[in-house]
């Protein structure tokens, strides 16, 4: 099995928003923010190749919305989703599952597109099949008000008006050989989170419960979550077990780093190292 990581551009969030009721004092040390108060991130992706399946996790925001939509978000950068699969050596249409982590528009918006002649929504990658699973299908399809403008129905709509959504049931095994599923619900409900077995160490695809290496500490929190109480208990019950277990976290939006591990301290868990997922 290879993981290939697949970046797709940078855009930029209020940095108060992302570290809640933190102080910018403290967060802006490892998150410098711009004259607007406005810090950078990576829509970063993952793809698992593994025989003749080829795993996509997560496609970053996509290509769909205005002008003003976009303009809130200051996207920058060279890397897109296209052309960070090409340089994998692979195509859309090589693609074989999109596991979708959640809903919110920066994770799931790459895999649905207009249709060159505008006549309407097509998939991105037309033979995968896309995954999500049903009790966040619902939570991002009926939303509540705190969500609503994260679940665009342009995003979400198509992949099952076209017959290739199917969904995981968290009860039963993971339906993918290639990793196992952890669940939470702090952030919003049922996000999905891979954990992959990989070159004799767990990769963790961190998703929102730790958007980046700056996140780390317990009350870190971001002001999007849902269920922000329930997000502290789950970081501090992951990390807990990542520090033992020598976890690999692969962040999908740390503007700076890809990966990093973490230790146990009298202080509690803290940052261990950082690295590239190419230097495992």
């Amino acid at each position: 099995m290879n993981l290939h990581v697949i970046d797709t551009g940078f855009f930029k969030l209020d940095g108060g928003a992302m570290f809640g009721v933190v102080p910018k004092t403290l967060w802006q040390r490892t998150n410098p923010a711009d004259e607007n108060n406005l810090c950078t991130w990576s829509m970063r992706c993952l793809l698992i190749e593994d025989g003749d399946r080829l795993i996509l996790i997560d496609n970053g925001i996509g290509d769909k919305q205005d002008a003003k939509f976009f303009s809130h978000y200051y996207l920058h950068g060279d890397a897109t989703l296209q052309s960070s699969l090409k340089n994998a050596g692979f195509s859309p249409e090589d693609i074989t599952d999109v596991f979708l982590t959640h809903l919110h528009f920066d994770h799931c918006g790459g895999g649905v597109r207009y249709k060159k002649d505008g006549s309407g929504l097509e998939l991105v990658f037309p033979n995968a099949t896309y995954w999500s699973n049903e009790d966040h299908w619902k939570w991002a399809t009926i939303p509540n008000a705190r969500e609503k403008a994260s679940f665009l129905k342009e995003n979400i709509l198509p992949m099952q008006e076209s017959g290739h959504l199917k969904f995981i049931n968290r009860d039963t095994p993971s339906p993918f050989s290639q990793f196992d599923i952890l669940y939470m619900d702090g952030h919003t409900d049922k996000m999905m989170l891979p954990v992959i077995p990989y070159k004799n160490k767990h990769v963790v695809f961190m998703a929102d419960l730790l958007p980046s290496v700056g996140h780390l500490p317990i009350p870190y929190v971001m002001g999007y979550d849902t269920r922000p109480l329930l997000t502290l208990a789950e970081k501090e019950d992951f990390l807990t077990k990542a520090a033992a277990d020598k976890y690999v976290l692969f962040f999908e939006h740390d503007a700076v780093n890809e990966c990093a591990t973490v230790m146990q301290t009298e202080k509690g868990v803290r940052l261990e190292n950082t690295f590239k997922l190419a230097e495992l």
